[in-house]
């Protein structure tokens, strides 16, 4: 019997050994898939990073930028270069180069910046609205004075607010994404890429431990960048009115093609949108002729064009809509 039992617990080891060498060879296959990704985009991004050495009246300062166009531009926070015309840049094959910075939105706490020397490559810029929660990010940049760095995460959340200063006045920036790649003083203003190693992002953050955030790479930000680049500075127009996004009443939904609207739970006495007569519990549902699903939706039509112009505003009231015309001013 005692031999008939080791013969037992033998073909059970083969099994056991089996499944385990399975279990590794699918493990293996794995990290070896994530490594070729990170190491992958790191050798696409590093040339395109740049570290930013900067000084102002109040000190020096550092940060990371990314190289965006092949003659020289490149994109990095705000905060980074706030109170500065300029600095060095340092690149990853060890050239330097002067840099004057082109101009600043701290509303965004975005920035860009033009090197005296371009030769970096132009890292490609993507589209964060088509990101996912889990989704794979790597984070280039030089944390801590160690220039080059990578880390690699996942992102953990998006629609994040980041408050933002802006002088006196601290004004939140929206739909900003949170990643647990590793972020450390110096990795703003560098590169949050998809495994695709586009830009996705610019870090700008760390609000803590295992916790990171970047301004997303989009149409909206898209925008700010080009007007930054032509003209130095964004202008904004201003309505004076917040909300968040509500589901419209199935019936109405069907009828417009539209599955939410932006009920308001804001209105600043006297601005335009108070002015033009939407009230706290208002659904705004189309604006300019844009659905208005989502916060950025309403962003994006803040932009310059809108200063001045007679803006016609659909909403929502007591189950009836209702059309008003407001005129939004420049934001000061």
């Amino acid at each position: 019997m005692g031999g008939r039992g080791t013969g037992i617990d033998a073909d059970r080891l083969d099994v056991d050994e089996s499944m385990d060498t399975e279990h590794t060879g699918v493990e293996t296959g794995a990290l070896d898939a994530y490594s070729r990704v990170v190491t992958g985009v790191a050798t696409s991004l590093l040339p395109s990073v740049a570290a930013l050495s900067v000084r102002t009246a109040r000190g020096g300062g550092a940060g990371s930028a990314v190289t965006f166009t092949d003659d020289g531009f490149l994109i990095t926070n705000a905060h980074v270069v706030a109170g500065a015309t300029g600095g060095t840049a340092a690149f990853a094959d060890g050239s330097e180069s002067r840099f004057d910075v082109v101009g600043a939105d701290a509303l965004s706490d975005l920035a860009v910046v033009r090197v005296h020397q371009p030769g970096a490559p132009a890292a490609p810029l993507g589209d964060a609205d088509q990101l996912r929660i889990g989704q794979l990010v790597v984070a280039v940049g030089n944390p801590m004075g160690l220039a080059g760095s990578v880390t690699a995460g996942v992102v953990s959340g998006l629609g994040r607010s980041l408050p933002a200063r802006d002088g006196r006045r601290v004004r939140i920036i929206d739909d900003v994404i949170q990643t647990d790649a590793a972020l450390n003083p110096g990795n703003s203003g560098g590169a949050l890429a998809d495994s695709a190693a586009t830009v996705v992002g610019v870090n700008t953050a760390v609000a803590g431990y295992g916790l990171g955030l970047a301004v997303p790479v989009n149409r909206t930000t898209r925008q700010i960048i080009g007007e930054l680049v032509a003209t130095g500075r964004v202008r904004r127009a201003w309505l004076g009115v917040a909300g968040v996004p509500v589901p419209l009443p199935p019936p109405l939904a069907e009828r417009l093609g539209q599955k939410l609207g932006l009920r308001v739970v804001e209105v600043v006495p006297g601005s335009p949108a108070g002015t033009a007569g939407i009230y706290l519990g208002d659904i705004l549902i189309t604006a300019g002729g844009v659905q208005m699903q989502t916060v950025q939706a309403l962003q994006r039509l803040m932009l310059g064009p809108a200063i001045g112009k007679h803006l016609p505003i659909t909403v929502l009231r007591k189950n009836a809509l209702v059309d008003v015309i407001s005129v939004p001013t420049e934001l000061g």
